[in-house]
């Protein structure tokens, strides 16, 4: 887990670093943050949405699928997909296309008939290198960052309707 910056902490601590300890702590932190977790606003009307409507639903994400599944699980919105792509299924991710270019060839659609949802840049990436037309919904740590290209920026999925949303894209 800390890997990559052990090699600085150790330097800055010294002896008095302990990793595994450091490592623990972290994981239990993130377990009890994780049981909290709700999902944004207007996600699982969206999903919702989308159900009644008749539309393909997939999720492309970078995570492995042990964690993608277990915090949709917990949210209570893993039934919502028909397909879930995750890091484990390709051999490059965001902002690589591979997630999205495998999520659509599983739905048997065209990227021209996608609508990627992404809070980040190398999501937005992502789905554009793929083809996909892109949705903007920034979290609190991305809000700030130079979104470019995309087809539409929302502060929350409550501002539109996926409906609405649908409609702004194809005009």
């Amino acid at each position: 887990m800390l890997h990559v910056s052990e090699p600085i902490i150790l330097n800055y601590l010294g002896e008095r670093c302990n990793i595994e300890e450091i490592e623990s702590r972290a994981k239990s932190l993130h377990e009890v943050k994780m049981k909290t977790s709700q999902a944004r606003e207007g996600v699982k009307d969206y999903l919702e949405e989308a159900k009644r409507n008749g539309y393909k639903i997939a999720l492309a994400s970078s995570s492995t699928k042990e964690w993608v599944t277990h915090h949709l699980g917990q949210l209570g919105l893993l039934n919502y997909f028909e397909v879930i792509i995750t890091g484990d299924d390709v051999d490059k991710v965001k902002p690589a296309p591979d997630l999205y270019v495998k999520a659509i060839e599983v739905l048997g659609i065209q990227p021209t008939e996608a609508v990627a949802f992404e809070d980040s840049l190398n999501g937005l990436q992502a789905a554009l290198t793929a083809g996909l037309k892109c949705v903007i919904v920034p979290n609190p740590v991305t809000d700030a960052l130079a979104f470019e290209n995309h087809h539409l920026r929302l502060r929350s999925m409550a501002d539109k309707s996926l409906s609405d949303v649908i409609k702004h894209i194809e005009q």
